[in-house]
């Protein structure tokens, strides 16, 4: 029986500013205490070696807990997940920043992803299922894409002011101030949630939080321990073991904690890809071009946020303007498979970086080209990673759209990484003449830095290939009357 479409909700707009902070909240996480992280460790004293797990802690706890997080705001409510996720959030923030040792800054990371997990999710489905007109989606979602492809560079801005100017803390309780802003507009959200009493995949959840645990753990060891480590190795293959038999448990469970449903649809499956591989390279060009005006060209913390500032100023042009736009006319990798080849180009221009290079010729171009592009990729393929979903799937969609993108960095942050360091490495043994010298050691540098920005560069070329023969076109009318049918099947409550 079909019922007639509800009128929209005429908060919407307002609610979307909300939402949006709460993203850029879990998104700015991420470089900003990267930032903060060197003096943070004179004041409290601890290693080189135990200073990834700073950021280790956080990448773990939320990769792996997003697809449970979202299918809990499919159950509970995804307006009071968003609640919760956004308080706990802040809770632990505060908890880090008035953390006296390195433990207790260790646990309140790991917080920060378990609610980071549920926050993220419930946010991404909270638009999917507030703005369901072709026209209004893609807008919103052009204006959330373009938060979570440049959070990152205003992490980087954000976090350097607050340590200058203030203290590491800072980096810390700043998320306080977001999440009660973002908590203030709760009452302007309506809540969804599938209402059919449904039982909790266990083994669903332990063999996907493991497997991904593993994966992403042996993904960031890599960096440190070399890629034919034993434990490396052993905790990749373990990942790969579980998630193996996830697929397999997940098939034949009655209620699935992932419905296979949701990445088999080859338009949300290449959205995911899309997006784990734009990640890829949008942190490839945060972490190495941070360390590059830094230590190469000395720039100042304060002064390196500000130099990537329009890279997010071309990400909200592409993704909060032209995007929007395009999205209703053309299918979604009309704009994906351009956005990737521009981002690898503006990668490749990176590769051509000597340690003299004004910031103009160099970082600048770099960064306009790359950032234009990304805000093409993310604003469709986070639009489509929850395009016609069944309404009782939305949660569970949007962690998985977010669990391909830690995925992605992961990947980036390990890989990248290795490449570069081995890169640098190779150059300074070719140069034992001139060992000591402060000149050879930043050729060293960005010697690493181009290898890194030209492996990334071919991983989007790649990307794009991939998205462009996976992704089909979806036609409108018949997307509508599906989302329309799915509605009609499956009840779900508004209030």
């Amino acid at each position: 029986m079909s019922h007639p479409a509800s009128p929209p909700d005429g908060r919407r707009w307002p609610a979307l500013v909300f939402i949006c902070l709460a993203q850029l909240m879990v998104v700015l996480d991420v470089t900003i205490v990267n930032i903060a992280l060197p003096t943070a460790q004179a004041d409290l004293g601890f290693s080189d070696g135990d200073r990834q797990w700073v950021v280790t802690a956080y990448t773990l706890a939320f990769g792996s807990l997003l697809l449970l997080g979202g299918r809990i705001a499919d159950y509970t409510g995804r307006k009071r997940a968003f609640a919760i996720g956004a308080v706990g959030f802040a809770l632990a923030s505060a908890l880090g920043g008035a953390a006296g040792s390195f433990e207790l800054l260790l646990a309140s990371r790991a917080l920060q992803g378990v609610f980071g997990a549920l926050l993220a999710p419930a946010a991404l489905s909270l638009i999917a299922t507030t703005f369901t007109e072709t026209r209004e989606r893609a807008k919103a979602f052009g204006i959330f894409g373009g938060i979570s492809a440049g959070g990152g560079a205003i992490g980087l801005l954000l976090g350097g002011w607050l340590t200058d100017a203030f203290d590491w803390r800072w980096c810390m309780y700043v998320n306080c101030l977001i999440a009660l802003a973002a908590l203030s507009g709760l009452g302007l959200m309506r809540e969804s949630r599938d209402t059919q009493r449904r039982r909790l995949d266990i083994p669903g959840v332990v063999l996907v939080t493991g497997g991904l645990v593993a994966v992403v753990y042996g993904l960031s060891e890599a960096e440190s321990e070399g890629w034919s480590s034993g434990m490396v190795i052993g905790m990749l293959a373990t990942g790969g073991v579980l998630l193996i038999a996830f697929v397999l448990v997940e098939r034949r469970t009655a209620e699935p904690l992932l419905p296979l449903r949701v990445v088999l649809d080859r338009t949300r499956g290449g959205a995911y890809l899309a997006v784990g591989f734009a990640i890829i390279g949008m942190l490839g060009t945060l972490f190495f071009l941070t360390y590059h005006v830094q230590l190469v060209m000395g720039y100042s913390p304060v002064k390196a946020g500000v130099a990537f500032l329009p890279m997010t100023l071309a990400v909200a042009v592409s993704a909060g303007g032209i995007a929007p736009r395009l999205l209703p006319k053309v299918p979604p990798r009309a704009l994906m498979v351009p956005g990737l080849l521009i981002a690898a180009g503006g990668l490749a221009w990176l590769t051509t970086l000597e340690p003299d290079s004004s910031y103009a010729s160099g970082p600048l171009t770099g960064m306009l080209i790359i950032g234009f592009g990304m805000g093409l990729v993310m604003a469709p393929a986070i639009n489509y990673a929850t395009h016609a979903v069944r309404p009782q799937d939305a949660g569970v969609a949007s962690g998985t759209v977010n669990t391909a993108q830690q995925i992605g960095g992961s990947i980036a942050t390990a890989l990248l990484n290795t490449l570069a360091t081995n890169a640098t490495d190779d150059y300074l043994a070719g140069q034992a003449t001139r060992a000591g010298e402060p000149a050879v050691l930043r050729e060293g540098l960005v010697e690493g830095f181009t290898t890194a920005f030209a492996w990334a560069s071919g991983i989007l070329v790649a990307a794009a290939v991939i998205v462009g023969l996976l992704m089909n076109t979806p036609r409108p009318r018949r997307d509508a009357e599906a989302e329309r049918a799915d509605a009609d099947s499956v009840p779900v409550h508004l209030g």
